[in-house]
């Protein structure tokens, strides 16, 4: 007999993850082997763009695990579209995430009115399309081999 919840609870959430990682480690020898190495540890990569009164004019928000960059997000201000900006921060992350985190690829998600030819002419593949994720907009995984 089990008791089903439905209430929120950090601590379940903390055990659950734990307990996966463990299964998914117990299950899996490459995962195995990257347990407790520098390269296991989700690293924050951060890149901002300022304008001289210090307000963003862009920014790039992501992390390096397992030899990967993961772009979380990637915005530039309307006021400065079309010059570059997105590609410089893109490139920058790219580069860190190469010569200071031994990254191999690279992967990103986004919706169909966002930027997928953005990153398609950064040389990044779709590998994966999720129709109506949300209703009516399609969300496309990337990637690319960095180096």
């Amino acid at each position: 007999m089990f008791r089903i919840e439905t209430e929120v609870d950090k601590e379940r959430r903390l055990l659950l993850r734990s307990l996966l990682a463990d299964a998914d480690t117990a299950a899996s020898p490459v995962l195995r082997d990257l347990r407790g190495t520098p390269a296991d540890r989700e690293t924050p990569l951060q890149i901002w763009a300022l304008t001289d009164d210090g307000s963003l004019a862009a920014g790039l928000d992501g992390h390096t695990w397992a030899t990967w960059l993961h772009v979380n997000l990637l915005w530039v201000d309307d006021r400065h579209r079309g010059a570059g900006l997105g590609s410089r921060l893109l490139v920058e992350a790219e580069r860190i995430a190469v010569e200071e985190h031994g990254c191999v690829n690279s992967r990103v998600e986004t919706w169909d009115f966002q930027a997928p030819g953005f990153y398609r002419q950064h040389g990044y593949d779709v590998v994966a399309v999720v129709p109506d994720y949300p209703p009516g907009v399609k969300e496309f995984t990337l990637t690319k081999r960095l180096g």
